[in-house]
């Protein structure tokens, strides 16, 4: 390939972007591991610089008329050729930003809420693994590339949710997450090895042309589909997958609203975009990603109306709105997820950020609790959190009211009306418990309605609001970026839809004229419940679910998955799998070798009786034989 001075500028400026975080990450784990400011200034400068570089190609590539693609030789196996280099496209320009931007924003006000951790030079060296690996996913050019970077995130998330490792929650959530990914991860191998067999390129760029429908049947293209799908059920924790992402909050809260916001769990949503024009080729496919979404919002919210740990609810509002993303491109309709996506990543990463003050300063996740010792008293952020919830909520001006009506206005241009009938549903269910949230800090009671206690976010203990103040600017800065960004996101809608767009993608946000009132007035309705129920003066604070305690149990134990989860566990894989392979081993691996074993022996000794009790017919036979020869030799 002939390289002009602006291909190779970018070219090189895609490998600084993914590359200088892994340097980070191999300098402090080798070389600073023992001086903790220069181990945080080297990963968060380059981080920056990714930020910078990802930036300088968005901005280069704004109106370019086609994809730029890198491509070198990997490994060479006969006549297999393994291909590694950059994509360029709209999808991974943007992506590539959000990526960077975040990883950057969390890293700097990690500053503050790491500061007294004994593991602070690890976090950051993870931090930079992490960085590395989504950067370089948003990046691959082929399938291949994408599951081997997409496998190296899920071993950094790992990492990260760990991270307290002492704490046995936090090793058991860690786990849990990689496992239960792990198994999305299965089926995502398997649609590759599929379509690799089939179609005989794992090309992105192909892939998005029209030439599968040419050279793979459709019955293939909707099981590698399905099989491609369940990576990302696994990795954005949709149903039925969804219930490690919130015991993944075990990690530090800076950890949650990097895997939460534009990073691991976007990364499934992101894939979906990324060969959204292969999906399309499936209308079957299509229809069971929509309706995998829309059972995943609605049971996310339902979980989030009842749950007392303030991470927690952002936890299952990140499943809902994922669920979002996903409904919208399954509608058809790219833009819409990938824009509610790129939205979601500033407003959510904002709501954690705003959390972790709050924890860092209070030492409790339990909303209650922190109402009650003076939450609304930190105004930084408790005025970015209040945007950042209207912004989720789906309130104009904001972010995610241009986001969320570009999908609600994809799902009525579908024949059924039930979907628009869910998102509208999900709509209200958000703003419920988002502000459900808001009202308990803002507006704290004396008495605590019964609960199920609040948890920690450990290693961090209390801490004076007023103390510390170099740590809590660190926090600040961030936390004020976000909110610039929530506010002023949303009327980038027509640039970005003209640089996303591309032939035959609907671009939602065109619904009938009556879906916009309708929206907003369910989001109002849901805002105006959760006032009189949690905000109004002499409020019991006590939401309608709660009153009704067998829904409340059902909302609380997560729609009984994990006791399902549990119950499989116990009597399928242990009771029956576990019980089968270990009889197999210990009576008919380990018995047949026995049993060799003792027949050998037994064998053995029964052949050596035999031939000690026959000595004295050999010696009779000899002597015989020995006389005979003496008679004849006499006798001739």
């Amino acid at each position: 390939m002939t390289f002009s001075p602006m291909t190779e500028t970018s070219l090189l400026a895609a490998v600084c972007c993914s590359v200088l975080p892994l340097v980070a990450f191999a300098v402090v784990m080798i070389g600073t591991r023992n001086r903790r400011r220069l181990s945080a200034g080297i990963s968060i400068g380059a981080v920056g610089v990714s930020l910078l570089c990802s930036v300088f190609l968005l901005v280069r590539h704004w109106h370019a008329d086609e994809p730029l693609r890198f491509v070198g030789t990997w490994l060479i196996s006969g006549e297999i050729t393994v291909p590694i280099g950059v994509l360029l496209d709209p999808t991974s320009l943007l992506m590539l930003v959000v990526v960077a931007g975040i990883c950057f924003l969390v890293q700097v006000y990690s500053l503050g809420y790491m500061a007294g951790d004994p593991g602070f030079t690890r976090y950051y060296a993870f931090m930079s693994l992490f960085a590395w690996a989504m950067i370089s996913l948003t990046l691959s050019p082929t399938l291949l590339q994408l599951y081997v970077f997409w496998e190296l995130v899920g071993l950094s998330s790992y990492l990260l949710i760990g991270f307290w490792y002492e704490k046995f929650s936090a090793s058991e959530a860690g786990k849990k997450a990689f496992v239960m990914t792990r198994l999305g991860d299965v089926a995502f191998l398997l649609g590759l090895l599929v379509v690799l067999v089939e179609f005989g390129n794992l090309d992105i760029l192909e892939l998005n042309s029209l030439a599968p429908l040419q050279r793979m049947d459709p019955a293939v293209i909707t099981l590698s589909a399905l099989l491609i799908f369940g990576g990302i059920v696994g990795k954005s924790a949709q149903f039925p997958l969804l219930t490690w992402l919130p015991d993944a909050m075990e990690g530090p809260t800076p950890v949650s609203a990097l895997l939460h916001s534009a990073t691991m769990v976007a990364a499934g949503v992101f894939l979906f975009a990324r060969i959204f024009p292969f999906f399309r080729l499936s209308s079957t496919a299509m229809t069971v990603f929509l309706l995998i979404g829309t059972v995943s919002m609605l049971l996310s919210s339902t979980m989030a109306m009842v749950a007392r740990d303030i991470k927690q609810v952002w936890a299952y509002s990140t499943v809902s709105q994922l669920g979002f993303m996903i409904m919208g491109l399954a509608a058809g309709s790219f833009f819409s997820g990938v824009f509610h996506l790129t939205t979601h990543a500033g407003f959510k990463a904002l709501l954690f950020l705003c959390s972790g003050v709050f924890i860092h300063a209070f030492g409790t996740n339990d909303m209650f609790e922190i109402g009650r010792r003076g939450g609304r008293g930190l105004h930084i952020p408790m005025v970015c959190m209040v945007i950042a919830a209207a912004a989720l909520s789906g309130i104009p001006p904001l972010s995610g009211f241009f986001s969320k009506e570009a999908i609600l206005g994809a799902l009525a241009e579908l024949d059924n009306p039930v979907w628009l009938a869910a998102g509208l549903l999900g709509a209200f269910l958000t703003a419920y418990y988002t502000f459900r949230l808001l009202f308990i800090v803002l507006f704290p009671r004396r008495q605590e309605p019964e609960g199920d206690g609040d948890g920690k976010d450990g290693g961090h203990g209390a801490h004076d609001p007023h103390a510390h103040r170099q740590e809590y600017r660190a926090m600040a800065g961030p936390l004020l970026v976000l909110a610039a960004v929530t506010l002023v996101l949303g009327f980038a809608h027509g640039p970005l839809e003209r640089f996303l767009h591309f032939e035959g993608a609907a671009a939602g946000g065109h619904g009938p004229h009556w879906l916009l009132y309708a929206a907003l007035g369910l989001a109002s309705a849901g805002v105006a419940l959760a006032y009189l129920e949690f905000g109004l003066p002499g409020a019991a604070q006590v939401g309608f679910v709660e009153r009704m305690p067998a829904l409340k149990k059902l909302f609380a134990e997560r729609w009984y998955l994990d006791r399902m989860y549990r119950w499989l566990l116990d009597r399928i894989v242990y009771g029956m799998v576990s019980r089968a392979c270990s009889f197999n081993d210990r009576k008919v691996i380990d018995g047949g070798l026995d049993g060799l074993s003792r027949g050998t022996i037994a064998s053995g000794r029964r052949l050596s009786s035999l031939h000690g009790e026959m000595i004295q017919y050999r010696i009779l036979v000899v002597f015989a034989v020995v006389a005979l020869l003496v008679l004849h030799f006499f006798l001739q």
